[in-house]
């Protein structure tokens, strides 16, 4: 099983960046897919999750209208496009798959089996 994130860098508030997840070894298109973040200091914290069947969607406040999740289950790949991004984006992102993850947990990191590593994004001026 491999997950590998891309698509990290820097970028001035207000910018956009697209996060890839390339995954490999599993059956993607069953698995619950996720972006999670850790900032230093905090914890873990999903930013953008979609269910595997009915590709429902969950945000937390802080980026809802901001990020957008979407998948690509022909080319085992997902994204993470984040627009009019801030200064308290700044962080390591990770993509993560699981397989048995009920709606309400879809934000929870310990839902998930399977974790890429991490791509820095740093926004600043």
């Amino acid at each position: 099983v491999q997950l590998q994130a891309s698509g990290g860098g820097l970028v001035q508030p207000g910018g956009s960046l697209r996060l890839s997840c390339a995954t490999s070894g599993f059956s993607f298109r069953s698995y619950n897919i996720g972006w999670i973040r850790q900032a230093p200091g905090k914890e873990r914290e999903g930013v953008a999750c979609m269910a595997s069947g009915d590709r429902r969607l969950n945000y937390p406040d802080a980026v809802k209208g901001r990020f957008t999740i979407s998948r690509d289950n022909a080319k085992n790949l997902f994204y993470l496009q984040m627009n009019t991004l801030r200064p308290e984006d700044t962080t390591v992102y990770y993509c993560a798959t699981g397989l048995r993850i009920i709606l309400s947990s879809l934000r929870i990191p310990d839902q998930y089996d399977y974790w890429g590593r991490g791509t820095q994004v740093t926004v600043s001026s």
